[in-house]
Protein backbone atom coordinates (compact mmCIF):
# COMPACT_ATOMS: atom_id res chain seq x y z
CA UNK A 1 0.00 0.00 0.00
CA UNK A 2 2.90 2.35 -0.41
CA UNK A 3 5.81 3.51 -2.45
CA UNK A 4 8.75 1.14 -2.38
CA UNK A 5 11.20 2.65 0.05
CA UNK A 6 8.64 4.19 2.37
CA UNK A 7 6.92 0.81 2.44
CA UNK A 8 10.08 -0.89 3.67
CA UNK A 9 10.27 1.65 6.50
CA UNK A 10 6.64 0.99 7.42
CA UNK A 11 7.11 -2.76 7.35
CA UNK A 12 10.14 -2.55 9.61
CA UNK A 13 7.88 -0.89 12.21
CA UNK A 14 5.23 -3.60 12.07
CA UNK A 15 7.31 -6.71 11.48
CA UNK A 16 6.89 -7.91 15.05
CA UNK A 17 3.12 -7.58 14.77
CA UNK A 18 2.82 -10.21 12.08
CA UNK A 19 3.72 -13.88 11.98
CA UNK A 20 4.26 -15.62 8.65
CA UNK A 21 4.29 -19.41 8.91
CA UNK A 22 4.25 -22.21 6.39
CA UNK A 23 3.05 -25.69 7.31
CA UNK A 24 2.73 -29.06 5.63
CA UNK A 25 0.06 -29.21 2.92
CA UNK A 26 -3.41 -30.50 3.70
CA UNK A 27 -4.63 -33.62 1.99
CA UNK A 28 -6.72 -31.64 -0.49
CA UNK A 29 -3.77 -29.68 -1.89
CA UNK A 30 -3.22 -29.95 -5.62
CA UNK A 31 -0.35 -31.86 -7.16
CA UNK A 32 0.42 -31.78 -10.86
CA UNK A 33 0.98 -35.53 -10.78
CA UNK A 34 -2.68 -36.08 -9.86
CA UNK A 35 -3.91 -34.60 -13.14
CA UNK A 36 -5.82 -36.70 -15.62
CA UNK A 37 -7.56 -35.87 -18.85
CA UNK A 38 -10.84 -35.15 -17.06
CA UNK A 39 -9.30 -32.10 -15.41
CA UNK A 40 -8.80 -30.52 -18.82
CA UNK A 41 -12.47 -30.85 -19.77
CA UNK A 42 -14.18 -27.42 -19.58
CA UNK A 43 -16.75 -27.16 -16.80
CA UNK A 44 -18.48 -24.26 -18.60
CA UNK A 45 -21.23 -23.49 -16.07
CA UNK A 46 -20.18 -22.21 -12.63
CA UNK A 47 -23.51 -23.35 -11.18
CA UNK A 48 -22.22 -26.93 -11.19
CA UNK A 49 -19.61 -26.04 -8.58
CA UNK A 50 -20.07 -27.43 -5.08
CA UNK A 51 -20.47 -25.39 -1.90
CA UNK A 52 -18.56 -27.96 0.16
CA UNK A 53 -15.92 -29.48 -2.13
CA UNK A 54 -13.35 -28.01 -4.49
CA UNK A 55 -13.47 -28.74 -8.20
CA UNK A 56 -9.97 -29.00 -9.67
CA UNK A 57 -9.25 -27.43 -13.06
CA UNK A 58 -6.23 -27.86 -15.30
CA UNK A 59 -4.82 -26.74 -18.64
CA UNK A 60 -2.56 -28.87 -20.87
CA UNK A 61 -0.41 -25.85 -21.72
CA UNK A 62 0.27 -25.27 -18.00
CA UNK A 63 0.87 -28.77 -16.59
CA UNK A 64 2.29 -27.52 -13.28
CA UNK A 65 -0.69 -25.28 -12.55
CA UNK A 66 -4.14 -26.14 -11.24
CA UNK A 67 -7.11 -24.21 -9.92
CA UNK A 68 -9.31 -25.38 -7.05
CA UNK A 69 -12.66 -23.56 -6.92
CA UNK A 70 -15.95 -23.79 -5.00
CA UNK A 71 -19.07 -21.77 -4.33
CA UNK A 72 -18.81 -19.67 -1.17
CA UNK A 73 -21.05 -17.39 0.90
CA UNK A 74 -18.67 -14.45 1.26
CA UNK A 75 -21.02 -11.51 1.67
CA UNK A 76 -24.18 -13.15 3.02
CA UNK A 77 -26.26 -11.63 0.21
CA UNK A 78 -27.41 -12.62 -3.26
CA UNK A 79 -24.04 -11.96 -4.92
CA UNK A 80 -22.70 -15.21 -6.39
CA UNK A 81 -19.26 -15.78 -4.96
CA UNK A 82 -16.52 -18.36 -5.46
CA UNK A 83 -13.24 -18.96 -3.69
CA UNK A 84 -10.28 -21.23 -4.18
CA UNK A 85 -6.59 -21.65 -4.79
CA UNK A 86 -4.22 -21.31 -7.71
CA UNK A 87 -1.95 -24.32 -7.09
CA UNK A 88 1.56 -24.19 -8.53
CA UNK A 89 2.99 -27.48 -7.31
CA UNK A 90 3.87 -26.67 -3.68
CA UNK A 91 2.65 -23.06 -3.81
CA UNK A 92 -0.95 -21.97 -3.28
CA UNK A 93 -2.46 -18.55 -4.12
CA UNK A 94 -5.90 -17.78 -2.71
CA UNK A 95 -8.57 -15.90 -4.69
CA UNK A 96 -12.16 -14.68 -4.55
CA UNK A 97 -14.39 -14.34 -7.62
CA UNK A 98 -17.69 -12.43 -7.65
CA UNK A 99 -20.21 -12.37 -10.44
CA UNK A 100 -21.65 -9.04 -11.57
CA UNK A 101 -24.86 -7.82 -9.97
CA UNK A 102 -26.03 -6.72 -13.41
CA UNK A 103 -25.44 -9.38 -16.07
CA UNK A 104 -22.64 -11.88 -15.36
CA UNK A 105 -23.08 -13.41 -18.81
CA UNK A 106 -22.15 -10.21 -20.66
CA UNK A 107 -20.41 -7.83 -18.23
CA UNK A 108 -16.64 -7.32 -18.29
CA UNK A 109 -14.21 -9.17 -16.01
CA UNK A 110 -11.77 -7.32 -13.72
CA UNK A 111 -8.70 -8.75 -12.01
CA UNK A 112 -7.85 -6.82 -8.83
CA UNK A 113 -4.75 -6.89 -6.63
CA UNK A 114 -3.71 -4.76 -3.69
CA UNK A 115 -0.10 -3.76 -3.27
CA UNK A 116 2.52 -3.72 -0.57
CA UNK A 117 4.26 -5.76 -1.84
CA UNK A 118 2.71 -8.17 0.62
CA UNK A 119 -0.79 -6.82 1.33
CA UNK A 120 -3.89 -8.95 0.93
CA UNK A 121 -6.52 -8.09 -1.66
CA UNK A 122 -9.09 -8.71 1.08
CA UNK A 123 -8.45 -5.02 1.85
CA UNK A 124 -9.69 -4.08 -1.60
CA UNK A 125 -12.58 -6.51 -1.23
CA UNK A 126 -13.86 -5.72 2.27
CA UNK A 127 -12.72 -2.08 2.59
CA UNK A 128 -12.97 -0.60 -0.89
CA UNK A 129 -14.75 -1.98 -3.96
CA UNK A 130 -16.14 -5.42 -3.18
CA UNK A 131 -19.85 -6.31 -2.96
CA UNK A 132 -19.69 -6.10 0.84
CA UNK A 133 -17.72 -4.17 3.42
CA UNK A 134 -16.63 -5.02 6.95
CA UNK A 135 -16.73 -1.84 9.02
CA UNK A 136 -17.39 -3.22 12.50
CA UNK A 137 -17.54 -6.46 14.47
CA UNK A 138 -20.85 -7.52 12.92
CA UNK A 139 -19.34 -8.98 9.76
CA UNK A 140 -20.01 -8.12 6.11
CA UNK A 141 -22.70 -5.64 5.05
CA UNK A 142 -23.86 -4.84 1.52
CA UNK A 143 -21.81 -2.22 -0.33
CA UNK A 144 -24.07 -0.42 -2.83
CA UNK A 145 -21.24 1.29 -4.73
CA UNK A 146 -19.32 -1.93 -5.37
CA UNK A 147 -17.57 -2.31 -8.70
CA UNK A 148 -19.49 -5.57 -9.05
CA UNK A 149 -22.42 -3.33 -9.98
CA UNK A 150 -21.38 -3.80 -13.61
CA UNK A 151 -18.45 -6.21 -13.57
CA UNK A 152 -17.31 -9.71 -12.58
CA UNK A 153 -14.27 -9.32 -10.30
CA UNK A 154 -11.33 -11.42 -9.04
CA UNK A 155 -9.58 -10.45 -5.80
CA UNK A 156 -6.27 -12.33 -5.53
CA UNK A 157 -3.98 -12.73 -2.51
CA UNK A 158 -0.69 -12.61 -4.34
CA UNK A 159 2.19 -13.32 -4.38
CA UNK A 160 2.86 -16.44 -2.28
CA UNK A 161 2.71 -15.71 1.46
CA UNK A 162 0.04 -12.99 1.28
CA UNK A 163 -3.29 -13.34 3.11
CA UNK A 164 -4.57 -16.92 2.81
CA UNK A 165 -1.85 -17.82 0.29
CA UNK A 166 1.05 -20.03 1.37
CA UNK A 167 3.77 -22.44 0.27
CA UNK A 168 4.32 -25.96 1.54
CA UNK A 169 8.04 -25.58 2.06
CA UNK A 170 8.51 -21.84 2.55
CA UNK A 171 9.07 -20.95 -1.10
CA UNK A 172 8.91 -17.25 -1.88
CA UNK A 173 8.58 -14.95 -4.87
CA UNK A 174 10.78 -11.86 -4.94
CA UNK A 175 10.12 -10.14 -8.26
CA UNK A 176 7.08 -8.86 -10.09
CA UNK A 177 8.14 -10.72 -13.24
CA UNK A 178 8.11 -14.03 -11.34
CA UNK A 179 4.68 -13.30 -9.88
CA UNK A 180 3.33 -12.42 -13.34
CA UNK A 181 3.81 -15.96 -14.65
CA UNK A 182 1.61 -17.41 -11.91
CA UNK A 183 -1.15 -14.87 -12.47
CA UNK A 184 -1.18 -15.28 -16.26
CA UNK A 185 -1.40 -19.07 -15.97
CA UNK A 186 -4.32 -18.81 -13.53
CA UNK A 187 -6.22 -16.50 -15.86
CA UNK A 188 -5.84 -18.84 -18.80
CA UNK A 189 -6.93 -21.88 -16.80
CA UNK A 190 -10.02 -20.08 -15.53
CA UNK A 191 -11.16 -18.67 -18.86
CA UNK A 192 -10.56 -21.95 -20.66
CA UNK A 193 -12.85 -23.84 -18.27
CA UNK A 194 -15.74 -21.42 -17.95
CA UNK A 195 -16.65 -20.89 -21.57
CA UNK A 196 -19.18 -18.12 -20.98
CA UNK A 197 -16.23 -15.85 -20.15
CA UNK A 198 -14.20 -16.77 -23.24
CA UNK A 199 -13.47 -13.68 -25.29
CA UNK A 200 -15.04 -11.46 -22.63
CA UNK A 201 -13.51 -8.01 -22.21
CA UNK A 202 -10.86 -8.26 -19.47
CA UNK A 203 -9.21 -5.55 -17.38
CA UNK A 204 -6.29 -5.84 -14.94
CA UNK A 205 -6.42 -3.43 -12.01
CA UNK A 206 -4.49 -2.75 -8.85
CA UNK A 207 -3.59 -0.20 -6.24
CA UNK A 208 -0.34 1.16 -4.81
CA UNK A 209 2.38 -1.42 -5.55
CA UNK A 210 -0.15 -2.55 -8.12
CA UNK A 211 1.36 0.24 -10.18
CA UNK A 212 4.42 -1.99 -10.45
CA UNK A 213 2.50 -5.29 -10.61
CA UNK A 214 -0.31 -4.66 -13.04
CA UNK A 215 1.59 -3.47 -16.15
CA UNK A 216 3.91 -6.48 -15.87
CA UNK A 217 1.05 -8.90 -15.27
CA UNK A 218 -0.87 -7.51 -18.25
CA UNK A 219 2.19 -7.75 -20.48
CA UNK A 220 2.61 -11.42 -19.51
CA UNK A 221 -1.02 -12.12 -20.40
CA UNK A 222 -0.64 -10.29 -23.72
CA UNK A 223 2.52 -12.17 -24.66
CA UNK A 224 1.08 -15.55 -23.67
CA UNK A 225 -1.99 -14.87 -25.82
CA UNK A 226 -0.04 -15.35 -29.03
CA UNK A 227 1.32 -18.73 -27.89
CA UNK A 228 -2.10 -19.98 -26.80
CA UNK A 229 -3.81 -18.77 -29.97
CA UNK A 230 -1.22 -20.68 -32.00
CA UNK A 231 -2.08 -23.80 -29.99
CA UNK A 232 -5.76 -23.38 -30.82
CA UNK A 233 -7.01 -21.76 -27.61
CA UNK A 234 -9.15 -18.64 -27.28
CA UNK A 235 -6.92 -15.68 -26.34
CA UNK A 236 -7.73 -13.43 -23.39
CA UNK A 237 -9.47 -10.25 -24.56
CA UNK A 238 -7.20 -7.91 -22.61
CA UNK A 239 -8.68 -4.44 -23.03
CA UNK A 240 -7.13 -2.25 -20.35
CA UNK A 241 -5.01 -1.67 -17.28
CA UNK A 242 -6.24 0.38 -14.30
CA UNK A 243 -3.78 1.72 -11.71
CA UNK A 244 -5.01 3.40 -8.53
CA UNK A 245 -2.57 5.57 -6.57
CA UNK A 246 0.26 3.46 -7.90
CA UNK A 247 4.03 3.40 -7.64
CA UNK A 248 5.01 2.84 -11.26
CA UNK A 249 8.14 4.96 -11.79
CA UNK A 250 10.01 5.56 -8.52
CA UNK A 251 12.46 7.93 -10.21
CA UNK A 252 9.78 10.30 -11.49
CA UNK A 253 7.66 9.99 -8.35
CA UNK A 254 10.25 10.31 -5.58
CA UNK A 255 10.59 14.10 -5.51
CA UNK A 256 6.83 14.66 -5.39
CA UNK A 257 7.00 14.33 -1.62
CA UNK A 258 8.27 17.92 -1.62
CA UNK A 259 5.25 19.13 -3.59
CA UNK A 260 2.85 17.42 -1.18
CA UNK A 261 4.50 18.67 2.01
CA UNK A 262 5.81 22.09 1.01
CA UNK A 263 3.32 23.44 -1.52
CA UNK A 264 -0.47 23.65 -1.81
CA UNK A 265 -0.56 20.80 -4.33
CA UNK A 266 -3.08 19.02 -2.08
CA UNK A 267 -3.55 20.75 1.26
CA UNK A 268 -1.76 23.83 2.63
CA UNK A 269 1.96 23.18 3.34
CA UNK A 270 2.37 20.99 6.43
CA UNK A 271 6.16 20.92 6.83
CA UNK A 272 8.16 23.75 8.39
CA UNK A 273 9.99 26.11 6.04
CA UNK A 274 13.51 25.14 7.14
CA UNK A 275 12.85 21.47 6.43
CA UNK A 276 11.29 22.32 3.07
CA UNK A 277 14.34 24.35 2.08
CA UNK A 278 16.66 21.46 2.96
CA UNK A 279 14.45 19.02 1.06
CA UNK A 280 14.39 21.20 -2.05
CA UNK A 281 18.17 21.46 -2.00
CA UNK A 282 18.49 17.68 -1.85
CA UNK A 283 16.14 16.90 -4.75
CA UNK A 284 18.74 17.52 -7.53
CA UNK A 285 21.26 15.30 -5.72
CA UNK A 286 18.67 12.59 -5.21
CA UNK A 287 17.59 12.62 -8.85
CA UNK A 288 21.18 12.66 -10.12
CA UNK A 289 22.11 9.61 -8.04
CA UNK A 290 18.98 7.69 -8.95
CA UNK A 291 19.36 8.39 -12.65
CA UNK A 292 23.01 7.37 -12.73
CA UNK A 293 22.75 4.14 -10.73
CA UNK A 294 19.13 2.99 -11.09
CA UNK A 295 17.87 4.34 -14.44
CA UNK A 296 20.69 4.77 -16.95
CA UNK A 297 22.34 1.59 -15.66
CA UNK A 298 21.29 -0.61 -12.77
CA UNK A 299 24.04 -1.07 -10.20
CA UNK A 300 22.55 -2.83 -7.19
CA UNK A 301 24.94 -1.38 -4.61
CA UNK A 302 24.88 2.19 -5.91
CA UNK A 303 21.13 2.10 -6.59
CA UNK A 304 20.39 0.97 -3.04
CA UNK A 305 22.64 3.73 -1.69
CA UNK A 306 20.88 6.30 -3.85
CA UNK A 307 17.47 5.10 -2.67
CA UNK A 308 18.61 5.29 0.96
CA UNK A 309 19.86 8.84 0.40
CA UNK A 310 16.57 9.91 -1.19
CA UNK A 311 14.50 8.18 1.45
CA UNK A 312 16.38 9.96 4.23
CA UNK A 313 16.19 13.44 2.73
CA UNK A 314 13.02 13.39 0.66
CA UNK A 315 10.61 10.96 2.35
CA UNK A 316 11.70 10.73 5.98
CA UNK A 317 10.63 14.29 6.94
CA UNK A 318 7.02 13.15 6.58
CA UNK A 319 7.42 10.81 9.56
CA UNK A 320 7.90 13.82 11.84
CA UNK A 321 4.38 15.06 11.17
CA UNK A 322 2.38 12.10 12.57
CA UNK A 323 0.05 12.38 9.59
CA UNK A 324 -1.65 9.57 7.72
CA UNK A 325 0.64 8.68 4.77
CA UNK A 326 -2.42 7.51 2.85
CA UNK A 327 -4.43 10.69 3.55
CA UNK A 328 -2.34 13.76 4.29
CA UNK A 329 -5.42 15.67 5.48
CA UNK A 330 -5.71 13.41 8.53
CA UNK A 331 -3.54 12.75 11.59
CA UNK A 332 -2.48 9.20 12.37
CA UNK A 333 -1.94 7.99 15.90
CA UNK A 334 1.42 6.15 15.94
CA UNK A 335 -0.37 3.22 17.60
CA UNK A 336 -2.48 2.83 14.46
CA UNK A 337 0.44 3.31 12.07
CA UNK A 338 1.54 -0.31 12.21
CA UNK A 339 -0.81 -3.23 11.95
CA UNK A 340 -3.87 -1.06 11.27
CA UNK A 341 -2.16 1.02 8.56
CA UNK A 342 -3.85 4.11 10.11
CA UNK A 343 -7.29 2.60 9.51
CA UNK A 344 -8.81 0.82 12.57
CA UNK A 345 -11.39 -0.79 10.26
CA UNK A 346 -8.65 -3.17 9.10
CA UNK A 347 -8.71 -4.78 12.56
CA UNK A 348 -12.33 -5.83 11.97
CA UNK A 349 -11.38 -7.36 8.61
CA UNK A 350 -8.54 -9.32 10.20
CA UNK A 351 -10.80 -10.56 13.00
CA UNK A 352 -13.47 -11.70 10.55
CA UNK A 353 -11.00 -13.56 8.35
CA UNK A 354 -9.45 -15.25 11.39
CA UNK A 355 -12.73 -16.87 12.47
CA UNK A 356 -12.67 -20.67 12.02
CA UNK A 357 -16.23 -20.74 10.62
CA UNK A 358 -15.37 -18.11 7.99
CA UNK A 359 -12.20 -19.94 7.00
CA UNK A 360 -14.09 -23.22 6.68
CA UNK A 361 -16.80 -21.60 4.56
CA UNK A 362 -14.21 -20.08 2.20
CA UNK A 363 -12.26 -23.33 1.91
CA UNK A 364 -9.04 -22.00 3.44
CA UNK A 365 -6.39 -24.70 3.76
CA UNK A 366 -5.45 -25.83 7.26
CA UNK A 367 -1.82 -24.94 6.57
CA UNK A 368 -2.65 -21.20 6.68
CA UNK A 369 -1.83 -19.54 10.04
CA UNK A 370 -4.88 -19.15 12.27
CA UNK A 371 -4.53 -15.40 12.74
CA UNK A 372 -5.10 -13.57 9.48
CA UNK A 373 -2.59 -10.83 8.57
CA UNK A 374 -3.52 -7.96 6.26
CA UNK A 375 0.10 -7.59 5.17
CA UNK A 376 3.08 -9.93 5.24
CA UNK A 377 6.43 -8.25 5.97
CA UNK A 378 8.31 -11.35 4.79
CA UNK A 379 6.97 -10.77 1.28
CA UNK A 380 7.91 -7.10 1.38
CA UNK A 381 11.42 -8.00 2.51
CA UNK A 382 11.77 -10.60 -0.26
CA UNK A 383 10.88 -8.00 -2.91
CA UNK A 384 13.13 -5.48 -1.20
CA UNK A 385 16.05 -7.91 -1.31
CA UNK A 386 15.60 -8.17 -5.08
CA UNK A 387 15.20 -4.36 -5.31
CA UNK A 388 12.04 -4.97 -7.29
CA UNK A 389 10.47 -1.63 -6.41
CA UNK A 390 13.46 0.27 -7.79
CA UNK A 391 12.69 -1.03 -11.27
CA UNK A 392 10.09 1.04 -13.11
CA UNK A 393 7.15 -0.54 -14.93
CA UNK A 394 6.80 2.35 -17.37
CA UNK A 395 8.27 0.47 -20.33
CA UNK A 396 5.54 -2.14 -19.89
CA UNK A 397 2.93 0.63 -19.84
CA UNK A 398 4.30 2.11 -23.07
CA UNK A 399 4.42 -1.29 -24.77
CA UNK A 400 0.82 -2.06 -23.81
CA UNK A 401 -0.36 1.30 -25.16
CA UNK A 402 1.43 0.67 -28.45
CA UNK A 403 -0.54 -2.59 -28.75
CA UNK A 404 -3.92 -0.98 -28.17
CA UNK A 405 -4.34 -1.82 -24.47
CA UNK A 406 -5.83 1.23 -22.77
CA UNK A 407 -4.31 2.51 -19.50
CA UNK A 408 -6.12 4.40 -16.73
CA UNK A 409 -4.15 6.05 -13.93
CA UNK A 410 -6.42 7.43 -11.18
CA UNK A 411 -5.20 9.13 -8.01
CA UNK A 412 -6.78 10.56 -4.87
CA UNK A 413 -5.48 14.07 -4.24
CA UNK A 414 -4.99 13.56 -0.48
CA UNK A 415 -2.62 10.60 -0.79
CA UNK A 416 0.97 11.37 0.11
CA UNK A 417 2.77 8.09 -0.40
CA UNK A 418 1.80 7.53 -4.08
CA UNK A 419 0.48 10.98 -4.77
CA UNK A 420 -1.14 12.64 -7.76
CA UNK A 421 1.84 14.94 -8.48
CA UNK A 422 4.24 12.04 -8.94
CA UNK A 423 1.73 10.04 -10.95
CA UNK A 424 1.05 12.93 -13.29
CA UNK A 425 4.79 13.44 -13.62
CA UNK A 426 5.50 9.90 -14.82
CA UNK A 427 2.55 9.85 -17.22
CA UNK A 428 3.83 13.04 -18.86
CA UNK A 429 7.38 11.66 -19.00
CA UNK A 430 6.30 8.30 -20.47
CA UNK A 431 8.00 7.45 -23.75
CA UNK A 432 5.49 6.19 -26.34
CA UNK A 433 4.08 7.24 -29.69
CA UNK A 434 1.18 9.13 -28.09
CA UNK A 435 3.34 11.16 -25.71
CA UNK A 436 3.04 14.41 -27.65
CA UNK A 437 -0.74 14.14 -28.00
CA UNK A 438 -1.14 13.27 -24.32
CA UNK A 439 1.12 16.10 -23.16
CA UNK A 440 -0.77 18.59 -25.32
CA UNK A 441 -3.98 17.97 -23.39
CA UNK A 442 -4.70 20.20 -20.43
CA UNK A 443 -6.27 18.92 -17.23
CA UNK A 444 -10.01 19.49 -17.30
CA UNK A 445 -12.69 18.91 -14.63
CA UNK A 446 -15.00 15.92 -14.51
CA UNK A 447 -18.09 15.23 -12.43
CA UNK A 448 -20.12 12.19 -11.42
CA UNK A 449 -22.59 11.49 -14.20
CA UNK A 450 -21.31 14.58 -15.99
CA UNK A 451 -23.44 16.71 -13.66
CA UNK A 452 -21.41 19.58 -12.23
CA UNK A 453 -24.32 20.79 -10.12
CA UNK A 454 -23.11 18.31 -7.52
CA UNK A 455 -19.58 19.68 -7.67
CA UNK A 456 -16.36 18.72 -9.37
CA UNK A 457 -15.09 15.17 -8.80
CA UNK A 458 -11.55 15.83 -10.02
CA UNK A 459 -9.42 16.57 -13.06
CA UNK A 460 -8.62 14.48 -16.12
CA UNK A 461 -6.31 14.30 -19.13
CA UNK A 462 -6.66 11.73 -21.90
CA UNK A 463 -5.26 10.96 -25.35
CA UNK A 464 -4.60 7.89 -27.51
CA UNK A 465 -5.64 5.34 -24.87
CA UNK A 466 -3.86 6.83 -21.85
CA UNK A 467 -6.03 8.56 -19.22
CA UNK A 468 -4.93 10.32 -16.04
CA UNK A 469 -7.64 11.18 -13.50
CA UNK A 470 -7.56 12.80 -10.06
CA UNK A 471 -10.28 12.32 -7.45
CA UNK A 472 -10.66 15.33 -5.19
CA UNK A 473 -10.30 14.81 -1.41
CA UNK A 474 -9.69 11.06 -1.75
CA UNK A 475 -6.72 9.35 -0.18
CA UNK A 476 -4.71 6.30 -1.18
CA UNK A 477 -7.78 4.05 -1.23
CA UNK A 478 -10.03 6.02 -3.59
CA UNK A 479 -13.01 3.59 -3.53
CA UNK A 480 -12.97 3.70 0.29
CA UNK A 481 -12.96 7.48 0.56
CA UNK A 482 -15.08 8.31 -2.49
CA UNK A 483 -17.18 5.26 -3.41
CA UNK A 484 -19.66 7.09 -5.66
CA UNK A 485 -16.92 8.86 -7.59
CA UNK A 486 -14.91 5.64 -7.87
CA UNK A 487 -17.88 3.70 -9.22
CA UNK A 488 -18.67 6.41 -11.76
CA UNK A 489 -15.01 6.43 -12.78
CA UNK A 490 -14.83 2.68 -13.39
CA UNK A 491 -18.21 2.57 -15.14
CA UNK A 492 -17.05 5.28 -17.54
CA UNK A 493 -13.87 3.36 -18.16
CA UNK A 494 -15.57 0.03 -18.80
CA UNK A 495 -18.11 1.61 -21.15
CA UNK A 496 -15.44 3.50 -23.08
CA UNK A 497 -17.19 6.78 -22.35
CA UNK A 498 -14.01 8.51 -21.22
CA UNK A 499 -13.48 11.76 -19.38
Amino acid sequence: MSSYWALVLLFSAIANAYQTAFSNPVSGSFRASTYNEGLFTPMEDMNVLSETEFSVLGHPEFPNYGVRIKKSAVCNDTTKAYTGYIDIEARHIFFYFFESRNDPDTDDVIFWTNGGPGCSSSLGLFMELGPCRISDGNGPSVHPESWTTNANIFFVDQPIGVGYSYADYGETVGTTEEAAKDIAAFIFVFFEHFSKFKGRTFHMAGESYGGRYVPVFAAEVYDQNAKLAAAGYTPINLASVMIGNGITDFYQQMSSSFDMLCTAASVPPTLDIASCVRMKQMIPRCEKRLKASCVDTFDAVDCAAAADFCGTHIEQPFSLLERNPYDISMPCDPENMGENLCYPVTAHIRAHLSRPAVRASLGVDAAVPANFSSCAPAVGYAFGAQMDGLRASTNYVGALLERGVRVLVYVGTYDWICNWVGNERWTLALEWSGAEAFGAQTLHPWAVGGDFSGGRAGLARSARGLTFVTVDAAGHMVPYDKPKEALDLVQRWLSGEGF
